[in-house]
Parts: structure tokens; sequence; C-alpha cells
């Protein structure tokens, strides 16, 4: 996801929801493997960081394909398309730099509330 895409992302966010793009947003990050313990050790990493474990789980592979695993990470952040930017870009850097095949890109949802 480059710059351009997360300009769309923000822009298809104003259009579509009645969300508060400057408050705090649950936003999610996955990550792919072919094999959990890389991943593994990436979710310990970020849990460190303020992230929560949502799940790591063995994807059902399509005839033909490996099967292959995914991370879901989150966190409540607030992010603006240059913020959203350079996370992207440092989490990319940080799954190679930990051996992970590949930095599968994010999805955002509302913040939860607390009752």
């Amino acid at each position: 996801m480059d710059l351009e895409d997360t300009r769309n992302l923000f822009a298809n966010l104003r259009e579509n929801t009645d969300w508060n793009l400057d408050a705090p947003l649950l936003w999610g990050y996955f990550f792919v493997h072919s094999s959990a313990a890389p991943l593994q050790a990436l979710a310990t990493h970020l849990q460190e960081q303020g992230y929560a474990l949502v799940e790591l789980f063995e994807q059902d592979a399509e005839e033909g394909d490996a099967p292959f695993h995914v991370l879901h990470v989150e966190r409540v952040e607030v992010h603006d398309e240059s913020s959203l930017d350079a996370r992207n870009q440092e989490l990319a850097a940080l799954a190679t730099q930990m051996g992970v095949e590949d930095y599968d890109g994010m999805d955002v949802g509302p913040a939860p509330t607390l009752q």
C-alpha cells in the first residue's frame, strides 16, 4: 500500500463512514509466512511495542497452493494519511528484518468503547 492508496483509503472512509478520523480508531495489521515460528517471534516483539495479538492461524490454502500462516495484531491509535503510510513502511521493514515473508497490510474499524 503506497501513499496514494492510503489517501484513497482515507477518502473512502470520509465518504462512507461517520467515524471521526481525528480520533483513535482500531487499526489491524496482518503478516503472512509459510510457517508459524517467525510470526510467533514477530507477535512477541509487537506485543512488547503495545500491539494486541488477535490471532495467529494457519490459513486454508487454495487448491494447488501451499498452506500459510497469518498473524493479526491490532492497536488503537490515531492516523492521518502520512502517519499510516509511515506505519505501513515501518511494519513492512520490520517483517523483512525478522524474516517474515510478507506484511499483508491493514484494516481499520471503530475503537472499542469502554462500558
